[in-house]
């Protein structure tokens, strides 16, 4: 493959495969996404492009921005991302999610999870790969404003990608005012209203936590990781500091979206997909399995900078 301005080197590349995750990268100049974060916050509260028919108060709310939230179309974009997943997942992607995470001060961590199918939530696979490939989805971890342990930033165990120690075909129950309280620590921390736990092929495996590294993050920068790596975040413990952070996610052409579903239901939430599309960020798409945009709800193509 032909390498490009912001292709991974050998070494990094090595490196990914090896710990599942690379990064931080820098992206956005500080001062830079300081004032779009300004504009951001009221475009994020304004759902009339929306393609999702939901509530403020869902946590589906923040799902597909990148579908009506010009800044966030652009983002999915952007040459410095698509260079390096080229040397991840090869020259075919689409961009399949994309999710907006704050952590407001006092809100819980995330518990440790992966995500192979993203059937963990909704019962039903939300990706399917070949049967002879490997599952998951590549995401890109963008920093909206600064992520530091005091106000909730990612954590990861390096090297865990490769074996799922979850089962996604358990059932989780939906119970919004669950609370896990990790007795090594007292740390706060839950899963958007899921116990994760339930989901455990052995019902007494205990991450690592050792093993576990801090991913602080100035804003404006992104690290990318496989979804099945463990990984998790600190709870906000600051008094005035909220963390924003910005996933795309992304797969080859040849995987299957949404297969055999016209609705998502989740977290409380069932979501209609009669406005969704994923979008071919790189190369071409020589399977048409999935439904496919080329615009946002705005009418602004999803075009790649040159």
């Amino acid at each position: 493959m032909t390498k490009k301005k912001f292709s991974l080197s050998d070494e990094q590349i090595a490196q990914f495969r090896r710990d599942g995750y690379l990064g931080p990268f820098d992206l956005y100049d500080a001062e830079e996404i300081r004032e779009e974060y300004k504009k951001l916050r009221a475009e994020m509260f304004d759902r009339e492009y929306a393609v999702y028919d939901v509530d403020h108060a869902s946590l589906l709310a923040g799902y597909d921005r990148h579908l009506d939230i010009n800044f966030f179309s652009q983002h999915i974009m952007k040459r410095q991302i698509l260079d390096k997943l080229e040397g991840i997942l090869g020259p075919d992607i689409i961009c399949w999610r994309s999710e907006l995470f704050p952590k407001y001060p006092g809100d819980e961590g995330t518990d440790w999870h992966q995500a192979d199918t993203f059937a963990h939530a909704s019962g039903a696979p939300q990706i399917e790969w070949p049967s002879s490939e490997f599952g998951g989805a590549v995401t890109v971890w963008t920093a909206v404003t600064d992520a530091t342990e005091e106000n909730g930033c990612l954590r990861f165990i390096p090297g865990t990608q490769e074996e799922m120690v979850y089962d996604e075909s358990k059932e989780m129950k939906y119970q919004p005012d669950q609370v896990n309280k990790l007795e090594k620590d007292g740390m706060k921390r839950g899963f958007f209203g899921y116990d994760y736990r339930n989901l455990q092929k052995d019902p007494d495996f205990v991450p690592d936590e050792s093993k576990a590294v801090s991913i602080e993050m100035k804003a404006g920068q992104f690290v990318i990781f496989w979804s099945t790596l463990m990984h998790s975040s600190f709870p906000n413990s600051s008094k005035n500091k909220t963390r924003l952070g910005f996933t795309a996610r992304y797969v080859p052409t040849c995987v299957k979206v949404y297969p055999e579903t016209d609705t998502v239901d989740e977290y409380g939430t069932v979501l209609s997909l009669d406005k969704y599309g994923t979008v071919l960020v790189a190369g071409e798409d020589k399977y048409s399995h999935n439904r496919r945009v080329t615009k946002n709800t705005r009418d602004k193509e999803f075009a790649l900078e040159e």
